[in-house]
């Protein structure tokens, strides 16, 4: 089949399910991951011919897409800020709006070296996943140790490979933080690593935040695929993992050390509340690319 009529077939196998933007975009990611075509080729070479074993590949992919798969799964790869990342379906996959709580931290670097006078600093991703958040960081930064903490033993086994996939340094670990009253195991853990000392300059999470009240909101690929224990909280108590963690901050971040946290933008204010009650200052509240409330910074004085 020439790349020309497959790319009519393909829209037309996709077209119930998906709009055709982004029929396009699982196109143009499949011809250069399995073709080595890029989407100009589309017009300088429509006869290019797809050869039969390539072309049965394709359309599994299809019938996997159908059934509103996840494209990164099936690749098993995605990226984010602009780094490789494997994915599976241990993992939740990298979202846009965590790539600025990536961007906002790098901002804040500088002015935080120079606020507590030091030029190393220490940082604690909880619930890492993929990895995703440390190891930007860690390929954007100098003078840094960082570590990382999730409750999946099979999401680590990811993050290891992405952090060796994109050559930093990372101290895993596997810990339930809710089962966890401080991090001093952490500290005894790392005492042939890079990290041996119980306090960190920044913690930073992206923690399960969806009520499963919000379920009706959520798309079939995700809701169908990716990971429920890294998404939903209980309608009951939906900040649990952001009291945890803002509990655990207290006694672990460093004088002026900063707290970021990624948040369901409906409880934007109610997670400021509770943070101010628990007597973090300078707290920030910001937007994301589509408008809705993502992100909080906190500072411990």
């Amino acid at each position: 089949m020439t790349l020309k009529k497959f790319k009519l077939y393909f829209s037309d196998k996709l077209s119930e399910i998906y709009p055709q933007t982004e029929i396009d975009s699982f196109f143009f990611i499949l011809i250069e991951e399995l073709l080595g075509l890029q989407r100009i080729d589309t017009v300088l070479k429509p006869d290019f011919i797809i050869e039969n074993e390539i072309l049965n590949n394709l359309k599994n992919i299809i019938s996997r897409l159908k059934k509103e798969e996840p494209i990164q799964y099936i690749l098993g790869k995605t990226a984010f800020y602009g780094l490789p990342f494997l994915v599976d379906k241990n993992t939740l996959i990298p979202r846009p709006e965590t790539e600025e709580l990536v961007e906002w931290i790098l901002k804040e670097i500088q002015e935080l070296r120079i606020k507590i006078q030091k030029e190393s600093l220490s940082i604690l991703d909880i619930g890492t996943g993929t990895g995703c958040i440390p190891i930007s960081l860690a390929k954007n930064l100098k003078n840094i140790t960082i570590s990382a903490i999730d409750v999946s033993s099979n999401a680590l086994k990811i993050a290891k490979q992405n952090a060796s996939l994109n050559n930093v340094t990372i101290d895993f670990f596997e810990l339930d933080i809710l089962q966890t009253e401080n991090l001093n195991k952490l500290s005894v853990l790392a005492q042939s690593k890079t990290h041996s000392n119980n306090k960190y300059d920044i913690i930073v999470s992206n923690p399960p935040y969806v009520r499963e009240l919000e379920k009706v909101e959520i798309k079939n690929n995700v809701l169908n695929n990716e990971p429920h224990l890294a998404l939903f909280v209980d309608n009951e108590n939906p900040l649990i993992f952001y009291k945890k963690i803002a509990d655990l901050a207290k006694k672990h971040l460093t004088k002026n050390g900063l707290l970021f946290f990624e948040i369901n933008q409906y409880l934007s204010s109610e997670t400021v509340t509770m943070l101010k009650e628990k007597e973090f200052t300078n707290i920030e509240l910001k937007k994301d690319l589509f408008s809705n409330d993502r992100m909080i910074q906190a500072r411990l004085i």
